[in-house]
């Protein structure tokens, strides 16, 4: 059975992004994105998430 969320999920293992980081990235708290990604997510709000996480990612390859 898939958890609920696992494309974002699955995105910031594969980033090596937590969850911490997108949170901050977005404007909200870690435990808000937390019960954010126990159900489903609207589309923008999805959208917005794997924006945040490519960022990162990019940030993370620049920096490194």
């Amino acid at each position: 059975m898939t958890r609920t969320n696992e494309v974002v999920r699955r995105a910031a293992r594969v980033a090596d992004v937590p969850l911490w980081q997108i949170a901050a990235k977005i404007g909200v708290s870690q435990p808000t994105m937390t019960r954010w990604l126990r159900f489903p997510l609207p589309t923008d709000k999805e959208e917005r998430i794997m924006q945040a996480i490519q960022e990162l990612a990019l940030e993370r390859e620049v920096g490194a």
